[in-house]
């Protein structure tokens, strides 16, 4: 292994910290969706808050990953950034990161590709306490198992082309997937989220990611710029769940809204 490693952040906080107990959290999550009898998506939308909060419905996503496991070999990961401002998108220079359940390996070869965008810098800072991304990665683990590479990617500001250029560059074939992590609506009434966030649904199916802004989501960014994708490519993007804080138990006058969503390319 190389030794430049990404930690946890956020274990013990939005999931356990121990390996065993987190390992069944995400177990029973995940057998707790839906399971279709589909072909595996290409990209999943998933959200990134505690996991007693947002992990069933990030499981709903990344259980319909399951019929590609042994066929996905990397997955690409894109979030926002919630503590440090910059322009473009942050690579790390980690060559690994952790969670309790183990270590997943950063692809190196993706990373040198999309390091040769001028929108694409090494920022380690807007990795160090992120936890869009982080919040992920037990979710792929369990799935996909810790075999799998990623390229993890912490949007700022930017542009939906640029960040659709860079998630181009990366798309590959079947053996890679693609995460992004975003929540949707903050901070309303339950009701009020609700609508909202039915209405941001809509939107992100009919590939509008022009028309998205942080009200929608706080990962409007990378949501954007995987829509760009999905019209360059005739896409189709479906909504799988919406749900609310409030379903978790959370005060219903001020909620975060949370969602699942799939890509998938049409056949040829």
């Amino acid at each position: 292994m190389g030794d430049k490693v990404r930690g946890p952040a956020v274990a013990g906080q939005f999931y356990s910290g121990q390996a065993d107990v987190l390992r069944r959290e995400v177990d029973a999550l995940l057998g707790a969706a839906d399971s279709p009898d589909e072909p595996a998506p290409k990209a999943i939308i998933a959200p990134h808050a505690g996991f007693m909060f947002s992990g069933g419905v990030a499981a709903t996503a990344y259980a319909r990953l399951r019929p590609a496991s042994g066929r996905i070999r990397r997955v690409v990961v894109l979030g926002p950034s919630h503590f440090v401002p910059f322009r473009g998108l942050a690579a790390s220079s980690a060559e690994w990161f952790e969670t309790p359940m183990g270590r997943l390996r950063v692809d190196t070869s993706g990373l040198a590709t999309v390091l040769d965008f001028p929108s694409v810098e090494v920022v380690d800072a807007a990795h160090a306490r992120e936890h869009s991304i982080e919040t992920q990665l037990p979710f792929i683990q369990q799935v996909l198992g810790n075999d799998v590479t990623i390229v993890p990617l912490v949007v700022g500001d930017a542009r939906p082309s640029t960040v659709g250029q860079v998630l181009a560059a990366l798309w590959g074939d079947e053996e890679t997937a693609i995460a992004i992590s975003s929540d949707l609506s903050h901070f309303h009434d339950d009701r009020s989220a609700r609508r909202l966030d039915q209405a941001t649904a809509h939107t992100i199916e009919s590939l509008r990611g022009s028309e998205l802004r942080a009200e929608n989501a706080c990962g409007f960014l990378p949501v954007a710029g995987l829509l760009w994708n999905a019209q360059q490519r005739a896409a189709t993007v479906h909504t799988l769940e919406l749900k609310t804080s409030a379903d978790a138990g959370a005060p219903p006058d001020s909620v975060v809204g949370y969602g699942a969503f799939t890509l998938q390319e049409r056949a040829a």
